[in-house]
């Protein structure tokens, strides 16, 4: 499943959010739509491949847990296949008890929003993630 907001216009940034739970697309859709981003959506990490070998995106916003490929497997593809992408992404995740998962958070050194999440809190690790790329 692909949902997009369509008609891109220049220099509108564009942001990947990969996550299979629908309230969570629906709500990041809602709150960067407003910040006047243009958004697609990935199901899964292998859709997230394909879509990302396809299109640029300012930043990409990764569920840790996904079926088919998982947001592990996805940052991994990236930092090997799109070096460039792996600096742009933004891990959420439920799993701020697991141990296997903090691990790799710090590892990855990127920024992450623990689930569930606020539209502040979502606004303003975009914008702080957007700065730092952009530098």
């Amino acid at each position: 499943m692909r949902c997009a907001i369509k008609s891109y216009s220049a220099g509108v940034k564009r942001i990947l959010i990969v996550d299979d739970e629908p309230a969570i697309c629906e709500l990041c859709q809602r709150i960067l739509a407003s910040e006047q981003f243009e958004l697609d959506i990935a199901v899964n990490g292998k859709a997230a491949q394909e879509m990302g070998a396809k299109g640029q995106y300012a930043l990409l916003i990764i569920d840790i847990r996904l079926p088919i490929m998982d947001g592990k497997e996805l940052y991994l593809w990236l930092k090997e296949e799109q070096p460039h992408m792996a600096g742009r992404v933004i891990f959420t995740t439920g799993s701020v008890v697991d141990m296997d998962t903090m691990s790799f958070l710090k590892q990855s050194g990127r920024p992450w929003l623990p689930k569930p999440f606020t539209p502040d809190e979502l606004k303003a690790i975009v914008k702080e993630t957007l700065e730092e790329v952009e530098q």
